[in-house]
């Protein structure tokens, strides 16, 4: 995928534009694949002596999508106070758009560093909102999401998540109706699983652990889907992919409590990303999206 951000007219886009932002003739020298951390080509670029990050989208609303990103990450810096990357900005393309963000100094992941990013966590969470989902819209990956804001949790949950993206599954030919059905009967029961009642949580919308850079200065945050929500579900999702040291969830602890009903209802909140999975990546994520569903029905 780095080829595609490297080819000779999208190289020479990202070196102008570098070039006028740094007040300096800045060209690509080197190059990192970072294909395997991201939802569209990226990768690190650098001159030898400045790096960027350069992410690449040919969707017709690609710059719409790096906008609400950059939306989203200043409501985070502004609001919770975390380290988010310096946002260079949105390159248009012929073929699609560009989203440059200064490249943070990357350093190993130790206890620390992982306490760093559950604390990065709780110190979102601490912003408190009077309803759940926000004044606009967003997107998880490269699915839309709807934020119209509700009082409800249960029914947000239904109505903005599971409903939106079950349709969305079908639609594209992905899901058995044996399991649409099984879906169906948990939405009908989400008053009576999601727990005690929850204040409006600001949540990082897609926590996934590579979400996260683990820097000198602490845990950096990119590639939010904001909204107002259950804190639980960003919790659901630190591990989504691949399991993480209990150090993360004791630097959460450090500032926040955490609900002792939770794990009988992570995989609850994981059902809406395995159903985005299923709807981009296709079949693959079936199996885990049925156990998942099966633990509620």
């Amino acid at each position: 995928m780095t080829i595609k951000l490297i080819d000779i007219s999208l190289r020479s886009s990202v070196e102008q534009f570098v070039s006028e932002y740094t007040g300096r003739n800045w060209k690509v020298k080197e190059a990192r694949d970072m294909a395997d951390f991201a939802c569209h080509p990226a990768a690190i670029l650098s001159d030898g002596d400045y790096p960027i990050f350069a992410k690449f989208s040919d969707a017709p609303d690609g710059a719409e999508q790096f906008e609400i990103e950059l939306s989203g990450l200043r409501l985070l810096s502004e609001c919770a106070g975390v380290l988010i990357p310096t946002p260079i900005g949105i390159i248009r393309v012929p073929d699609g758009s560009i989203l440059i963000l200064e490249a943070a100094r990357v350093v190993d992941r130790g206890p620390r560093q992982w306490r760093d990013i559950g604390r990065a966590l709780a110190c979102i969470h601490k912003i408190k909102g009077e309803q759940f989902g926000l004044e606009s819209n967003g997107y998880f990956g490269p699915l839309p999401q709807d934020n119209a804001p509700m009082s409800d949790w249960p029914e947000f949950y239904a109505e903005r998540r599971l409903r939106p993206m079950l349709t969305r599954a079908v639609d594209f030919g992905h899901m058995p109706s044996s399991l649409t059905h099984q879906i169906e009967k948990v939405i009908s029961r989400l008053p009576g699983l999601c727990g005690p009642k929850v204040v409006p949580t600001l949540l990082h919308g897609d926590a996934q652990q590579n979400n996260f850079i683990s820097t000198d200065e602490g845990a950096m945050v990119i590639d939010p889907a904001v909204y107002f929500g259950h804190p639980e579900m960003d919790l659901a999702y630190v591990d989504y992919f691949e399991p993480v040291p209990e150090y993360v969830f004791d630097g959460y602890r450090e500032e926040l409590p955490i609900d002792p009903g939770f794990p009988g209802r992570r995989a609850l909140w994981r059902i809406w990303g395995l159903l985005a999975a299923v709807t981009v990546e296709g079949a693959g994520y079936l199996g885990r999206l049925t156990a998942a569903v099966e633990e509620y029905v």
